[in-house]
Formats: structure tokens, C-alpha cells, sequence
């Protein structure tokens, strides 16, 4: 997958699954990869970074459970910000759909 691509939407891939239920942070990166198929992978590197930015902004609460392992779960103001970003990510997805219907009818009406 593309890194840029991830970059821009890890955010909402972390406050959707932590919404639900608290994760730590192996469990977030085995669910992801079995969620994507196998097809997307998030290294220690990216996740931990991005969790640590998402509990700073007060989107994720974080408390440490057994075996020493610090799980997250997406807060209310969490839950606010994802429905901003989901909003904004559906318009993006919506014009790249129709972008994508409209240049398909043009080559379409160039054969």
C-alpha cells in the first residue's frame, strides 16, 4: 500500500477499531493486517508514533493492563474528530468516484 496513503488515513483507521473496545498496541497492528488481508502491515515505527499523537490530542485514553501492556481506547472528543474525518473522507472519496465516472465517459465518447 501506499505509505502516503496510510499516512493520511491511520487516523481513522485507529479511532474507528479502538471505538468499540480497548487494544494494545501488537493486538491494533495483528487486526489491521487481519482486517486488511494480509495486504497492509504497520510497523512498531508508525504505530506507536501515532498512538502517542492521538492520546496527546486527547482523542485516545490509555491505561496499563496485565503483562505491562498499555492499552488505548478512542475518548468522546476521539469519537467527535473520527465522525469529522470520516465526513471529510467520504466527500474526497465521493468527488474521486464521480472524477473517476466522468473522465471514463470522455474516453468513452473519444472510441
Amino acid at each position: 500500500m501506499d505509505k502516503e496513503i496510510l499516512k493520511g488515513s491511520l487516523d481513522i483507521i485507529l479511532l474507528l477499531l479502538l471505538s468499540p473496545n480497548s487494544m494494545y498496541g501488537y493486538a491494533i497492528a495483528k487486526q489491521i493486517k487481519k482486517l486488511a488481508n494480509n495486504s497492509l502491515e504497520i510497523g512498531e515505527g508508525t504505530l506507536y508514533p501515532a498512538l502517542k499523537r492521538l492520546e496527546e490530542k486527547k482523542y485516545l485514553d490509555s491505561y496499563w493492563g496485565v503483562k505491562n501492556r498499555k492499552y488505548y481506547k478512542t475518548t468522546e472528543k476521539g469519537k467527535i474528530e473520527l465522525k469529522n474525518k470520516l465526513d471529510n473522507w467520504n466527500i474526497v472519496n465521493n468527488l474521486i468516484q464521480e472524477i473517476n465516472l466522468y473522465t471514463n465517459s470522455k474516453e468513452d465518447a473519444y472510441e
